[in-house]
């Protein structure tokens, strides 16, 4: 007799993935389920599901690396495991970041002597890089407003309105006012006339940005720095300046190295940088820079030893993965000055390409710069029929990612679509984008106008009959101003039917 069993609910070893019954039920979306299921059924269901998200190479809202070499994805694997923080267990990778540090700062023009280490530090990325540089200007601010014997409860920063939000919250989380220049139409990143107007007693610094997050043009950090000068001397003040060139710190010295944006003016005490975006690095990396010691006050540097030696640590989180910095000292051995220049000499062109395509379209105006961070800032030359915000949702349907905004305070007026370039988009991709940019605009162009036709005009009341007047058989015949208020009445329902309440 033949000895047979029927296999149990728990053996999938006769089972492919997608015949158990882990994929025939669904599992729990925010409680952790009751029992194990297999670790082919887990990745399976978390893959499939990832699916539904956007392609990273096509997603050109993102100034963030999306692509690396084989053989730094190599190290990235093997240092995965490796906490940064364990300094004394993990001495090289301790080592290669200081090596980052100091190949940046000099970068930067740090006026570091022969021997002379760099000052800076490794964050998460930028926005912990800004919140460490603002609190090293708020201690700096209130040491010296102490020794003066002066108010040291209200220090404020000078920004432009084109700040990144992390400019806001750094404001919010350590009680700092933020005194923002305003933009305006055709001039989007802060106006260092502006800027330096407001700064008075209790500013601690003006933040300048290197590659403008909304059209990647860079600040005039020199004549920031040439007003800052002047009003220093006459007032006795020493407002200094941080750059925040998240964006722009690793292009502007392959691309415009005449630019002087950096140590080389007197009055940038910090830089900080996004090894992340054109660091070229994945995301999770970012660095700050200080001019020399007495620019990062010694308080803010703490030293803990229960990790097997003395560490000094400045930073606001603690344990953090080793992978990015091993990559990004893999990048900057790598590469070299040459290899950084031609990779951004080549998305420069890239975008060249990209705007020149735009351009022969006869539909877009150029908001962007050809100087600065490599990308294309462009609106709708006429916005009648359709608006920006409808070529960004169809494009996707041909799989790329573009946003659509608008401009900050006073230029929230304008809305523009923005394609950042980075490493990894190629010429193909770029003329790629411009016909499928076209497809969109004549697809468009055959739809219907998604712009309402407004309500007619109300005449003023005093010149309108007030009575209702009662004609022949009975009919009622309503006054103008009836009649429009009528009219008024429905466009009103009409258009509330037509509003949905989504999630932003």
């Amino acid at each position: 007799m033949v000895l047979s069993r029927a296999p149990s609910d728990t053996d999938v070893s006769v089972h492919s993935t997608f015949a158990s019954r882990y994929v025939r039920a669904s599992l729990p979306r925010y409680r952790m389920p009751e029992n194990s299921i297999p670790k082919e059924a887990a990745y399976q269901i978390i893959n499939d599901e990832l699916m539904l998200d956007g392609n990273p190479r096509l997603n050109l809202a993102s100034f963030v690396t999306t692509w690396m070499e084989p053989e730094c994805d190599k190290l990235i694997m093997a240092s995965i495991n490796k906490n940064y923080v364990d300094m004394d267990e993990y001495p090289v990778t301790t080592e290669l970041q200081n090596r980052c540090v100091n190949m940046i700062a000099h970068l930067f023009h740090a006026p570091l002597g022969e021997s002379e280490t760099a000052v800076g530090v490794g964050t998460v990325g930028s926005s912990e890089a800004i919140m460490l540089a603002g609190l090293a200007f708020k201690r700096r601010w209130q040491n010296r407003r102490k020794a003066e014997g002066k108010p040291f409860d209200k220090p404020n920063i000078i920004t432009g309105a084109n700040v990144q939000v992390c400019w806001e919250k750094f404001a919010r989380y350590f009680e700092v006012e933020l005194k923002e220049v305003k933009l305006r139409e055709g001039y989007y990143v802060m106006d260092p006339e502006q800027a330096v107007g407001m700064v008075d007693e209790s500013t601690i610094c003006v933040a300048a940005i290197l590659g403008s997050t909304l059209n990647g043009e860079f600040e005039d950090v020199k004549r920031i720095n040439d007003l800052l000068e002047k009003k220093n001397k006459e007032t006795g003040w020493d407002t200094p300046i941080h750059v925040d060139a998240a964006s722009g710190g690793f292009i502007a010295p392959f691309l415009y190295p005449e630019l002087e944006w950096d140590f080389r003016l007197p009055w940038v005490k910090s830089i900080n940088v996004s090894g992340h975006k054109y660091g070229l690095v994945y995301a999770g990396i970012g660095w700050c820079v200080w001019r020399n010691k007495e620019d990062l006050p010694d308080e803010l540097i703490f030293h803990i030893n229960y990790l097997g030696a003395d560490q000094p640590t400045f930073t606001l989180n603690f344990s953090k993965g080793s992978s990015q910095v091993i990559a990004q000292y893999y990048q900057l051995i790598r590469h070299g000055f040459e290899g950084y220049r031609n990779i951004m000499e080549n998305c420069h062109e890239n975008a060249m390409v990209l705007k020149e395509g735009l351009e022969r379209t006869g539909r877009f105006s150029i908001v962007s710069k050809d100087e600065g961070v490599p990308l294309v800032a462009f609106s709708l030359k006429d916005r009648s029929r359709h608006d920006e915000f409808e070529i960004s949702d169809m494009l996707r349907r041909f799989g790329w990612i573009v946003p659509a905004y608008t401009m900050p305070p006073d230029a929230q007026h304008i809305t523009v679509l923005r394609v950042v370039i980075r490493e990894e988009f190629s010429r193909t991709l770029a003329e790629r984008l411009v016909l499928d940019i076209d497809k969109v605009m004549s697809q468009l162009d055959a739809l219907p106008s998604s712009k309402l036709a407004p309500p007619p005009a109300l005449l003023p009341a005093a010149t309108l009959p007030t009575k209702t007047v009662v004609v022949a058989n009975g009919h009622v015949k309503k006054t103008e101003l009836e009649t429009q208020k009528s009219v008024t009445d429905a466009w009103k329902k009409f258009v509330l039917a037509k509003k949905t309440n989504g999630v932003c």
